[in-house]
């Protein structure tokens, strides 16, 4: 019999941890919290310090039997939840129903599920960190007493089932805001002028800078051509040559926030997306007898440190020495730390560096390698050594008008062998390097070229542009980022079109009452303030009583005052310029979890509802009597099918062009990528540059 009871969170995590502990040692889970606030009411009782009523979840009363039965057979419990605020809130509970001495140290924590680690947690097991407790509870109280106050008020003003919250209503405000900038934006005119120029049989591309050394902006044409009509001829002197050798460091392993980013980048995964694989990465992979069975693949996936273990290090450098060789091998850089970080524990990394992606593919379904090579391909580059760039800046003149070209090209790879950090901008200049020119010497411009040009409103939000500037911003924490996106989606406050943020009516009518009558919900300096505060708990220098009473007195006020003068709103349909096909009412728009639809006014008597069909301009190639049209899957992602649908099961992915292809026939389509798009046939090899 087992002398020992280890609880965790999750089943996964158990069977994994069961083994590495041996037969002493009995390993559950209690399936994430076991009690909580009531659904049914606040559940915070404001009248005596604002104590909480924790009940039993539902449907957890036999799990709790099955614990409390194990428990009593045990000579001791440990409390293993994840090592962060949740999981220490989760001991706390779960020492509450147990009777677990809270001065006991029954308390186990552990970065990766290893066999190693997880020995070692047992050597050094704690007491329950109170104040980590603490910071939970307030936050939770903090939410309750926001989300249980201001909602009903919503309700009852605007419609049924709609939600505040701290953070929340702070992401909305923010993609609004950014709206409101590209709606007020002013393009502004300017100017740039490009040439080719030629040296012997080489040439290379060169750019306007300014006139005898003095930088120029072009706003206008007539500054072009004022520009223009200064310069003789087509020789251009080579006046500088100026070479450096520059050094380019690897990012940093990865935080939450920008795993999620970059998985956005690179692998189109959304948060919620991101956080699932990587909470399997890290609970543990079935790798088989040989590879020693259930295995934590990846360190605890919320966190937003970067700071990496001695050991992990040496284990790297290792790893690229033999593999790269030893001028490969980055040196210690220490860890760079925002203001708001926690550093409760390491980056997100591989458990081991040896275990490289191309070795478990086999075992691994295609979302899972594709995470683990990104976290595996991070890590290693971020202990590799700098890439080295040669540059070369030149300077051409032509009657003191000054062009420049620019070249660079890799001088040693480095980092860059294994991995280079994507980019929120759509396209990037590809390195480039210039021919051997000589100060004094001539070159000859091929082309001169004037180019206008507008500047750019800001760009709407991305998930990962979003998740970036809350982090920033020092908005909510790790654990909050892929649950806030998918609550404000959820909620109809905003949508996602081509993958950016746009809110909807609906979003902009309750942030503009929210705005009026909480203005601290949604101010962002508030917002942060309140997270230092939750950090102020964690480090045991405040009272969680203390920070929510002051956020309580001022905010009640305010309710009653909502109560007393919001007035009710009437969001009213927008009429689609339809009747309905089936009891022959208007059509109107409406708004749902996956963007707009056509609904039948005559609701709930006819529940008629359809899709909003954008058409391309293109017959169907399959029935020639239909038009294809824009349609989108309930995850959003675009597809083109035919408007006769089901009678006609026309269906892309890619666009239909409405032309043939001169080899075959076949209707053509267009090809989207980040670096190239092209028209291409899907039945044989014809291909054509998009224009």
């Amino acid at each position: 019999m087992a002398e020992n009871l280890v609880i965790v969170e999750s089943p996964a995590k158990a069977k994994t941890i069961e083994r590495y502990l041996g037969k002493k040692y009995k390993v559950t889970a209690s399936m994430g919290h076991v009690r909580d606030l009531p659904k049914s009411q606040t559940g915070v009782n404001v009248e005596n310090n604002y104590e909480p009523k924790y009940i039993t979840i539902r449907g957890k009363g036999p799990l709790i039997k099955e614990l409390k039965s194990a428990a009593k057979k045990a000579n001791k419990i440990y409390l293993a939840a994840d090592p962060d605020r949740e999981g220490e809130a989760i001991a706390w509970h779960l020492a509450h129903i147990l009777d677990i001495d809270l001065n006991s140290e029954c308390r186990v924590v552990f970065n990766e599920i290893t066999k190693d680690a997880i020995k070692e947690s047992f050597k050094n097991p704690r007491k329950i960190n109170m104040d980590l407790v603490d910071a939970q509870q307030a936050r939770r109280i903090l939410d309750r007493l926001v989300g249980y106050n201001i909602s009903p008020l919503l309700w009852k003003k605007v419609k049924k089932g709609l939600s505040a919250g701290r953070v929340q209503s702070v992401a909305v405000k923010l993609i609004i805001d950014r709206e409101n900038e590209i709606k007020a934006f002013k393009p502004e005119e300017y100017w740039s002028i490009e040439s080719i120029f030629e040296q012997g049989k080489q040439s290379f591309d060169g750019s306007f800078y300014g006139i005898n050394g003095k930088k120029k902006e072009l706003k206008n044409k007539q500054e072009v051509d004022e520009i223009l009509k200064q310069l003789k001829g087509n020789k251009f002197t080579v006046d500088k040559v100026k070479k450096t050798e520059r050094k380019r460091n690897p990012a940093l392993p990865f935080t939450t926030s920008s795993l999620q980013q970059e998985a956005a980048r690179k692998l189109n995964f959304r948060a919620r997306k991101t956080m699932m694989i990587a909470q399997q990465l890290y609970e543990g992979i079935d790798l088989g007898r040989k590879e020693g069975g259930i295995t934590g693949l990846i360190t605890y996936m919320r966190t937003d440190s970067t700071r990496v273990s001695d050991t992990a290090k040496k284990q790297a450098h290792s790893y690229i020495e033999n593999k790269y060789g030893k001028e490969y091998i980055g040196p210690f850089r220490k860890s760079k730390q925002n203001d708001s970080s926690q550093d409760a524990h390491e980056a997100i990394r591989p458990t081991g560096v040896l275990r490289d992606p191309e070795s478990i593919k086999s075992i691994l379904s295609r979302d899972q390698f594709r995470l683990y090579k990104l976290i595996w391909e991070r890590f290693v580059a971020s202990q590799m050594a700098p890439a080295v760039m040669d540059t070369m800046t030149v300077t051409l003149k032509n009657e003191g008008i000054e062009f420049r070209s620019v070249g660079s090209k890799i001088k040693f790879k480095g980092f860059m062998t294994v991995y280079i950090e994507g980019s929120d901008d759509e396209q990037k200049k590809k390195d480039k390097w210039l021919p051997a020119l000589e100060e004094g010497s001539t070159v000859s411009a091929k082309e001169i070229t004037p180019n206008q040009h507008f500047t750019q409103p800001p760009p709407r939000y991305t998930e990962a542009r979003l998740v970036k500037t809350l982090e920033e911003k020092g908005i909510g924490r790790p654990s909050t980022y892929a649950p806030t996106l998918d609550t404000i989606q959820r909620r109809g406050y905003v949508a996602l079109d081509n993958r950016k943020f746009v809110p909807t009516e609906l979003g902009e009518i309750v942030t503009s009452l929210l705005e009026e009558f909480f203005p601290e919900i949604i101010n962002v300096e508030f917002t942060v303030k309140m997270e230092g505060d939750l950090d102020s708990i964690e480090d045991g220098n405040r009272e969680w009583i203390e920070i929510i009473d002051q956020f309580y007195q001022g905010f009640d006020k305010r309710l009653q005052t909502a109560e007393n003068e919001m007035q009710k709103i009437e969001i009213k349909d927008e009429p689609a310029g339809e009747d309905c096909e089936k009891c022959g009412h208007e059509m109107v728009y409406k708004m749902g979890r996956y963007g707009k639809f056509l609904a039948c006014s005559n609701f709930p008597d006819c529940r008629n509802t359809k899709p909003i069909l954008k058409e391309i301009g293109v017959t169907c190639p399959k029935c020639k009597k239909g038009n294809v049209v824009e349609r989108k899957t309930k995850k959003r992602r675009v597809f083109y099918g035919c408007d006769q649908y089901p009678e006609c099961e026309f269906i892309s992915w890619d666009k239909p062009t409405g032309r043939n292809c001169p080899k075959c026939e076949t209707m053509l389509v267009e090809k989207k990528a980040k670096s190239k798009s092209q028209v291409q046939c899907p039945s044989c090899d014809y291909k054509e540059n998009m224009q």
